[in-house]
């Protein structure tokens, strides 16, 4: 189990969030409801969006990378 307060648990959470709100951007409904400030507190959610869209090859190899990472090593 990792933890979030951990170096290990900040970059899980991060790389969950981007995909998370990769995916959400991906929905219809949900892009209206959620994705439609970019600015403020909900601008996070637009900004972990646009991230995981454009850099997709990245963030699935980092994915990749830290399942491999939590399930074998640590």
């Amino acid at each position: 189990m990792t933890n979030v307060y951990s170096f290990d648990g900040i970059l899980i959470f991060g790389l969950l969030f981007v995909c998370t709100c990769a995916y959400l951007k991906k929905v219809p409904k949900l892009k209206n409801w959620l994705l439609s400030e970019k600015k403020g507190i909900w601008g996070v959610f637009y900004k972990a969006a646009v991230i995981g869209t454009r850099l997709h090859v990245v963030v699935a190899l980092s994915c990749v990378v830290t399942g491999f990472y939590v399930l074998f090593i640590k």
